[in-house]
């Protein structure tokens, strides 16, 4: 397929298969990195209503970061992976610390951020300040295998970034990757997802029977109350992860002790 082709029938889709979502309606750099880091590895209808919790919670970056990281995985809780949490309350403290509470509108300077790798600093660029970067994404990858790699496999980002840069629509980006997610959310709901062609691609382990599952469990007993170490393991339903799930949460700061006492980090 031709990249004229390619983006006609991309826009087409794009005006057919659009949602809206409040980070769409308000593209303020907040609200698009609040909604990015929410948006990994969690559904948008899962997210829309947590998001909406938060921003009345933390209505800017700046009570964001005033917050006790106690109370932002407090609202947090309910969409996992408690890490992107954390990186998000450390990217509002550092955004206030070092760029005056403003989100910085650079690649470099939101790499630098906690929690932002490659591809979120540029959405972060393309929804919020309307950069034509290049980025890749699961849906995205999902429409380019659709159109471009039909009979290829262990295809490598290197190469969808090429094609990526050859057909973005330099005049209208942000517009355009809202398109190209979209088609590819609705691709992925016929089956026609084929991410396994990445040879990026990693399956993600089930969250029953994971030491993820034990995690937050552990995150949700800690956040009602502080508890002797002790006492929480003999709470918790017997389980051999147990203990490797509290020394990582330990290890990652979300976890705090103080002598034999566990509290959620203040």
């Amino acid at each position: 397929m031709n990249a004229l082709k390619f983006n006609e029938e991309v826009w087409e889709k794009a005006r057919e298969l659009y949602r809206d979502m409040p980070w769409r309606d308000n593209t303020d750099p907040y609200y698009v990195l609040v909604s990015e880091l929410m948006l990994q590895q969690t559904q948008v209808d899962r997210v829309i209503p947590k998001f909406e919790l938060f921003m009345s919670t933390f209505p800017t970056v700046e009570t964001l970061a005033k917050a006790p990281l106690s109370e932002v995985l407090t609202v947090w809780s309910g969409l996992g992976y408690n890490r992107r949490a954390k990186y998000l309350h450390e990217a509002a403290k550092r955004v206030v610390a070092d760029f005056d509470g403003t989100i910085p509108d650079t690649y470099d300077a939101l790499v630098s951020l906690s929690g932002i790798g490659p591809n979120t600093a540029g959405a972060i660029l393309a929804y919020s300040f309307n950069q034509p970067v290049v980025f890749i994404e699961t849906n995205i990858r999902t429409v380019y295998f659709h159109h471009f790699f039909e009979d290829q496999a262990l295809i490598t980002d290197k190469e969808l970034k090429e094609l990526v840069e050859q057909t973005i629509d330099k005049e209208h980006p942000r517009e355009w990757y809202w398109g190209l997610m979209d088609y590819g959310s609705y691709l992925k709901k016929q089956g026609a997802s084929r991410i396994d062609k990445s040879s990026h691609y990693k399956k993600q382990a089930p969250l029953q029977g994971s030491v993820r599952e034990v995690r937050g469990l552990i995150l949700k007993a800690v956040a009602k109350k502080d508890y002797l170490a002790q006492e929480l393991r003999d709470e918790m339903p017997p389980d051999e992860r147990f203990d490797v799930a509290l020394k990582a949460m330990l290890a990652e700061g979300l976890i705090a002790q103080t002598g034999d006492s566990l509290h959620l980090t203040k």
